[in-house]
């Protein structure tokens, strides 16, 4: 194109040129300068996005500008309109008082280091844990601030939600048919029936989260290429500004997206993180109900992207067997997401530092549960932020009876709540008390769920100095410092016969593996024998 080649010109630009790089999607290009990207919108019409008029150009521009600003502020700079011809273009020209007209527009970022993209920092090994929590943190703060959908818009009602699901089976088998004997996208059919026999099963709940005001103008395309570290802070950038039934989705949509394309990098471990750091932060575990059948949804999409780029004949020999294959590892990932189990209800037992936060984390990480936690739990339940430190004074405030009570109260109500929906649960508490490990272990029954209990020990002394260190701290949000400890160790009601003998212990003096721990959990999973059998 005459003006993409003509913009590769040093003396067009009112900063320092380093070179120049052209990066070219079907959608755009993104001329890199050094310090700066333009990105230009081509003139196409694919039917989920038209840009193939200079008016529809301008306007998208503008809303990428609005839209990606709401998380990076400091890429996304300004709309520059450029004038000229092709061939002799002038940038900020138009719309001077020359009156002269603009050929086209741009959007101008901050260019920044390719090589420090979440994706490819994974690629290396150099995505921290810590990141997965501030991306948690990221994530949460702008679902909080962002616009909620009206009653008089149609997104986020049942039939908009589900309309672009049936559309992958449609594509995907009008691709298949395309292919010949390399089709084999086998696994349809059933994908098919269960996302139909889960949106009807999910109907009232989709009607429910838009009325609720979970549906909101969100990123539409979050993953790990879409996000980068810069100055050690998670960017999350490049939102979907062409197609606004592609934005405007239920929140835990965009969290399935995150979450589904860590597992597909190999990094289930680090999905778990996420969901439950966002979890923690946002209190949206009812919305948990959904994540299984939006998993499967955005596994789909990818599937159906690879499937269209099949049908293209001009794809190498290796090229074609390549996609066919990411393709396939898609259908089987959305498959994955479908799978039935007997879940398992897990309750931490031990003192104040005695780290069940710390072991539970582990656990969590390691396999498919969701945590709640009476730390987190007991101040949202009282509107008190997590950050925030409350009174230490045993038996007042927060950390009265009646306070426990309905605190624990809170944790039973979800745990049954996520049970009930196929999840896995660790309740990371303190269930001192004998009566309320009882009342746990007969919701599990009630359930049909395994359970166990992870029991988290350690000297009097190494708890006191952790509490210290905790305090000082001041980062966690466990306000138990060594007066409830001392309190703890007077009061507690230790585990009976039965229950020692069903709990796995955890602790400085028999820190078992994380491998064992979940070899035993599993064992706990599987219903017991029957009678006589």
């Amino acid at each position: 194109m005459a003006l993409i080649d003509a913009l590769q010109d040093a003396s067009l630009y009112p900063h320092p040129v380093t070179g120049f790089t052209l990066l070219e999607t079907h959608i755009s290009w993104v001329l890199l300068t050094g310090p700066y990207a333009y990105k230009l919108k081509k003139p196409v019409n694919l039917g989920f996005l038209d840009f193939s008029e200079l008016a529809q150009r301008r306007h998208f521009c503008d809303e990428e500008l609005r839209l990606n600003r709401r998380l990076a502020p400091r890429l996304y700079l300004e709309v520059v309109a450029i004038g000229g011809t092709p061939e002799a273009p002038r940038l900020g020209a138009a719309g001077t008082d020359s009156g002269e007209a603009a050929i086209e527009y741009a959007v101008k970022m901050r260019q920044f280091e390719p090589e420090d993209q979440l994706d490819r920092l994974l690629a290396r090994g150099e995505l921290e844990a810590g990141y997965i929590d501030r991306l948690a943190q990221v994530v949460a703060g702008f679902h909080g601030r962002i616009a909620a959908a009206g009653p008089e818009q149609a997104f986020g009602t049942p039939e908009a939600v589900h309309a672009p699901v049936r559309e992958n089976f449609e594509q995907l088998r009008r691709a298949d048919a395309c292919l010949g004997e390399a089709g084999e996208l086998t696994g349809l059919d059933a994908l098919e029936r269960w996302s139909e026999a889960s949106f009807e099963r999910l109907r009232a709940l989709f009607a429910a989260r838009k009325a609720e005001g979970f549906v909101r103008e969100c990123h539409g395309d979050m993953h790990l290429r879409n996000m980068v570290l810069i100055d050690g802070e998670v960017v999350i950038f490049d939102c979907i500004e062409f197609n606004e039934n592609l934005r405007w989705v239920d929140l835990m949509s965009e969290i399935a997206f995150v979450d589904m394309d860590l597992r597909d990098r190999g990094r289930p471990d680090f999905a778990q993180r996420f969901v439950n750091a966002y979890l923690e932060r946002t209190g949206d575990y009812a919305g948990l109900a959904l994540l299984p059948y939006y998993r499967a949804y955005r596994a789909l999409v990818r599937a159906k992207v690879a499937a269209i780029r099949l049908t293209q004949h001009d794809l190498a020999a290796d090229e074609t067997q390549a996609v066919h294959a990411e393709c396939r590892g898609y259908i089987e990932l959305a498959q994955s997401f479908t799978a039935e189990h007997r879940p398992l209800l897990i309750i931490t037992h031990g003192l104040s530092g005695s780290g069940k936060t710390t072991y539970s984390q582990r656990l969590l990480e390691a396999t498919r549960a969701i945590r709640v936690r009476s730390d987190i739990e007991r101040k949202r339940l009282f509107a008190v932020a997590a950050a925030d430190h409350a009174s230490q004074t045993v038996g007042a405030g927060l950390y009265s009876r009646e306070a426990g009570e309905q605190t624990y109260a809170r944790l039973g109500a979800l745990a049954s709540d996520l049970l009930a929906h196929g999840f896995d649960v660790i309740v990371d508490a303190a269930f001192l008390e004998r009566e309320r490990r009882e009342r746990f272990h007969a919701l599990a029954r009630e359930a049909g769920a395994g359970f166990a209990i992870l029991a988290c020990e350690a000297p009097a002394s190494l708890l006191r100095e952790r509490l210290a260190q905790r305090q000082a701290s001041g980062r966690d949000a466990s306000d138990a410092g060594l007066a409830v400890l001392e309190h703890q160790l007077q009061t507690a009601e230790p585990l009976t016969a039965d229950e020692r003998g069903a709990a796995l212990t955890l602790g400085p003096a028999h820190d078992g593996a994380v491998d064992d721990i979940i070899a035993a959990l599993q064992a706990r999973r599987e219903p017991a024998p029957a009678p006589g059998g």
